[in-house]
């Protein structure tokens, strides 16, 4: 199954616009977590990306200032980022 069928399957079960997945962005953003912050963190940073869109975030803004944190986080070593 190719990432694209999985997103439309999921998307399907949970009765959402497969055109709302912005799968790049969500992808792009726990690359980020993962690499700057630690692992575990990305799949917990999309859930919570998707709380917050849930409630009303812009998708793009959203998903633009948690990568900026994790950025943040992974650049100085005092905001949660592992050597």
């Amino acid at each position: 199954m190719t990432l694209d069928e999985w997103t439309a399957a999921a998307c399907a079960e949970l009765g959402l616009d497969p055109a709302e997945a912005h799968t790049a962005a969500v992808l792009d953003l726990a690359r980020e977590v993962a690499h700057n912050v630690l692992r575990p963190g990305a799949p917990v940073t999309a859930y919570l990306l998707g709380l917050a869109v849930g409630r009303g975030a812009d998708p793009a803004g959203a998903a633009a200032r948690l990568t900026a944190l994790a950025q943040r986080a992974g650049g100085d070593g005092t905001a949660g980022g592992q050597a």
